[in-house]
């Protein structure tokens, strides 16, 4: 293993415990440092404080152990358990009614670099750094010994993740094929691991849509930037009377379409639209009285920051000129970089300049496994609000 030297002082956020090392703290290092290698970060007087994956860029190091051990399987065996039993503590996992979860978020379950989610027999694993690809393998390995009959599939998506490694396949590491249909909270859906977006379904989402279940009841439901349709047939669970999804990818058409017919077959109270966002929002009447705004990240740098906050604005504000008084709005960003007074300060914005009244009354934020490692508050990432809007 090769050692990495940081300049003097620059360990003091690693003993707060933070799992990143930036490029700018470091010293010097032993020759021949590659990416993906592993490294001992040590102080400037020598001392040992983290192990980690070595990338070039503004992240170097993405921090595994602060012990000084050996990244083998008995380490992989370890940081997977340890995953596995919080999400049986906290009823995810052997729950019949709900078996999608993720089971491993990065920084949240000390595995920077790793995200690895569960559809039923299949686990889909995606790295976002090279030392976690080169050790792909040995991670699946450990994985299939960890859930212990829980899965029979391991797939590999990380093409978009790692879009500029060298021959970079997408596929199955164990097993193969396998039902592609999965359960969340006893609703059905299809998931496209092969092309879709993520893992395949925004599994994050999942109790904010069982929230707005509870608020669909009689209720005509617009779901913008609806991917999968998960808050569509959440909304038709709930009882509303009309629901309208919409997305400017024909392809989470098709799979919304697939979704609502999978637990609601030949139900007419929904249409799919295939229609960019704001041009929707522009030629929509004014029938809607629930509204879901879940768009991508609009921000995925600082850079990006102001722009993204006027796009927020700007889409909440026409939701709120076209919501029927009474309605109910669930707007969200995803974005890592709008902290959750940005975003709030972006639809406090959007609701003086359409002039309605507004109360919040949820503050929405990522569920249970997708934890927050205390250490590393970048990992807060989803923020919701849901709106009572007169």
């Amino acid at each position: 293993m090769k050692n990495l030297l940081l300049k003097r002082g620059k360990e003091e956020s690693l003993m707060r415990f933070h799992p990143w090392v930036f490029s700018g703290a470091i010293q010097s290092s032993d020759e021949n440092l590659e990416d993906g290698d592993l490294v001992r970060v040590l102080t400037n007087e020598g001392r040992f404080i983290a192990v980690g994956h070595y990338q070039k860029g503004s992240i170097a190091v993405r921090v595994l152990s602060f012990r000084d051990i050996a990244i083998d399987d008995e380490y992989w065996y370890s940081r997977l358990s340890s995953a596995l039993n919080m999400r049986i503590a906290i009823g995810l996992a052997d729950n019949p009614d709900n078996n999608t979860y993720r089971l491993v978020h990065g920084e949240g379950d000390n595995l920077p670099g790793l995200v690895i989610d569960i559809y039923g027999k299949t686990a889909v694993m995606q790295a976002h750094s090279i030392g976690m690809h080169l050790c792909r393998v040995n991670i699946a390995e450990q994985l299939q010994k960890v859930m212990k009959g829980r899965i029979e599939n391991v797939y590999y998506k990380s093409e978009t993740t790692l879009p500029f490694m060298d021959e970079m396949e997408n596929g199955f590491i164990i097993g193969g094929g396998g039902d592609n249909t999965a359960v969340e909270n006893g609703l059905m859906f299809y998931v496209d691991w092969l092309r879709g977006q993520k893992t395949g379904f925004f599994v994050d989402q999942r109790e904010n849509r069982s929230l707005l279940e509870k608020f669909a009841k009689g209720r005509k439901v617009l779901n913008m930037f609806c991917y999968t349709g998960g808050f569509s047939f959440y909304a038709m669970r709930g009882g509303a009377s009309l629901v309208h999804s919409v997305d400017s990818s024909a392809k989470a058409i098709e799979l919304t379409n697939r979704n609502v017919q999978l637990n609601f077959p030949g139900d007419a109270r929904h249409q799919a639209f295939c229609e960019d966002a704001f041009k929707y929002l522009e030629g929509a009447d004014n029938q809607y009285d629930l509204i879901i705004l879940d768009p991508p990240a609009f921000a995925k740098h600082r850079g990006a920051l102001h722009n993204a906050l006027k796009g927020y604005t700007r889409l909440n504000n026409k939701a709120f000129q076209m919501i029927q008084p009474g309605g109910i709005l669930f707007t969200f960003s995803c974005s890592q970089v709008v902290t959750k007074d940005h975003f709030r300060n972006a639809v406090f914005t959007a609701a003086a300049q359409a002039g309605r009244k507004v109360r919040i009354l949820h503050q929405l934020h990522q569920p249970a496994d997708h934890p927050i490692n205390i250490y590393h508050p970048e990992g807060e990432y989803l923020k919701g609000l849901v709106l009572y809007v007169e």
